[in-house]
């Protein structure tokens, strides 16, 4: 199954969704692929005209620039998901987003797709952590091959 997780760069929520067998979908393969692409010398991200119509899908043009970018970013993740794994207000380096608005937009995108999702706090102690990984594997293991959209 393809999972979103989200903060989409978190390194620990993309190592624990394959180890249970789904895909992650994560940022990182997104800006991968744009780097990789040969085309247009754009640095960092070889941005086509073709992308920010993307972000438009989501955003009006009075909207800040970078929510705009960030959703052009993530709409082929959120067209892909079949379920989500989310970690509210997690600490920098576990995965921050860097942008609020963002944020509440994915959030309240993800809700309306009515996908198996998983919301967790951020764990703040051994035993919080503990529970945290044993919530995202009971979430993962449950997930059906049935559940998969065509």
């Amino acid at each position: 199954m393809k999972v979103f997780i989200y903060p989409t760069n978190s390194l620990i929520l993309s190592d624990l969704v394959e180890r249970f067998g789904h895909k992650p979908l994560a940022m990182m393969q997104v800006i991968g692929k744009k780097v990789r692409t040969q085309g247009l010398d754009s640095p960092p991200l070889n941005v086509t005209p073709e992308d920010p119509k993307f972000g438009l899908k989501y955003a009006a043009v009075e909207v800040p620039s970078g929510v705009r970018g960030r959703m052009a970013l993530f709409d082929p993740l959120l067209t892909q998901a079949e379920a989500a794994v989310v970690v509210v207000d997690p600490v920098l380096s576990f995965g921050c987003q860097g942008c609020a608005r963002t944020n509440e937009l994915v959030n309240f995108l993800l809700r309306g797709k009515k996908i198996p999702l998983l919301r967790l706090d951020y764990p703040k102690d051994e035993e919080e952590a503990k529970l945290f990984v044993y919530k995202i594997s009971e979430f993962l293991k449950s997930l059906k091959p049935e559940e998969v959209k065509k």
